[in-house]
């Protein structure tokens, strides 16, 4: 029986993939493994390990040495080998890393090294910051394409790769917005504490090479909040350097009945919190991929997302720099941009990946070859 083992190490990662995770694990054709290392694994970002364990999954390798680092080189290192010691224990035939984390680089690089299968889902495509370089790199370790549309295949092909061994499945976490089961908004506001169900979202991380303007940026995105007189639900940012000049500005928010701060929720409380709220701001994925699948208006903030979406595609979004101006204009115009958009895939993820793994997926050679465009 063939071994797939996944790698994840963040919150909103986790519910990107665990469609796929769950549709495989209630199937007897395979054995599935779970690596669970970074942000998973620290308190101060909720301790999300745990909601895995919770969703029922047995098989599950828990990287408990794993510390928060600044800096990416020492952290990287950490997850290769704590990563290597569970490739060698559980001898996998497939590995599957997602996105644009240093993880899943190192789960590829591990991968690749032991000449396993590495499968990498949603490669191919832009963000423009640093996280665009590593999911580049990804990608060139990777053996298996599982893509979200069309266009990440072309720019798998721009690179070099083979457009036989490239898959569109769309983006698996929009198998889990379009289900039918996900909590009402009352539950949500329930267990995390909301006092309101009419909330925006906040969701804002560090870009790691603008870090010296990062506490001013923050403190601008802040003081427009403040301004609007909307209600807010802030989700903490993830473990990247500079996290905790965020954290520290929400502190300042304390006592402000308008402002609910989490460090994490549930993916699935999450989507309707989304689904529900007057629009999102910040400068999250989730403002460009799963806000357009509810057509909940975006107000992306800065860079970090700044190539991952086409104006013309998504009419749901609206883009403004570090300005309470541009901000607050933005805020006032959220209803013109409650537009519904689908170019991520239909919902139907896990079950088109489950179906390639019954192919010849697993003849796919772990000697790579790069492929020349016709000039």
């Amino acid at each position: 029986m063939r071994r797939i083992a996944f790698l994840t190490a963040t919150r909103a990662e986790y519910g990107k993939i665990k469609s796929i995770m769950k549709l495989i694990n209630e199937r007897e054709e395979f054995t599935l493994s779970i690596f669970v290392t970074g942000m998973h694994m620290l308190r101060e970002f909720g301790n999300t390990y745990y909601e895995i364990i919770k969703d029922g999954f047995e098989d599950i390798w828990l990287d408990h040495d794993y510390q928060y680092n600044k800096k990416m080189a020492p952290t990287l290192a950490h997850v290769v080998l704590s990563f290597s010691k569970f490739v060698e224990e559980e001898k996998p035939d497939m590995i599957v890393v997602h996105g644009d984390r240093l993880d899943a680089l190192a789960g590829a690089i591990v991968g690749s090294f032991n000449n396993i299968l590495v499968a990498h889902i949603e490669g191919g495509e832009l963000s423009g910051t640093i996280d665009e370089t590593i999911r580049h790199a990804i990608s060139k370790l990777s053996h298996i394409h599982l893509v979200s549309n069309e266009e990440a295949r072309c720019r798998l092909i721009q690179l070099g790769e083979d457009g036989s061994h490239i898959y569109v499945i769309g983006s698996p976490d929009i198998d889990i917005m379009l289900s039918k089961t996900l909590p009402s908004m009352r539950e949500v506001c329930k267990r995390y504490g909301i006092r309101s169900d009419n909330v925006a979202i906040m969701a804002y991380h560090p870009v790691i090479t603008e870090l010296e303007a990062l506490a001013e940026n923050i403190n601008t995105v802040i003081d427009a909040l403040r301004q609007s007189g909307d209600s807010f639900v802030i989700i903490k940012p993830n473990n990247d350097p500079g996290n905790e000049v965020i954290r520290e500005a929400y502190q300042g928010l304390a006592g402000d009945e308008r402002f609910r701060i989490l460090s994490s929720l549930r993916f699935e409380y999450f989507l309707s919190l989304l689904k529900n709220s007057k629009y999102i701001i910040g400068n999250s994925s989730a403002g460009i991929r799963e806000a357009c699948v509810y057509g909940i208006p975006a107000i992306d903030i800065g860079t970090r997302q700044q190539s991952r979406y086409s104006i013309e595609k998504l009419k749901n979004i609206m883009h403004c720099d570090h300005n309470v101006l541009q901000i607050t204009t933005c805020m006032n115009n959220v209803e013109k941009h409650r537009v519904t958009s689908s170019v991520f895939g239909d919902g139907n993820s896990a079950n088109l990946f489950y179906d390639i793994l019954h192919t010849d997926i697993w003849d796919t050679p772990v000697q790579k070859k790069f492929v020349d465009m016709e000039m």
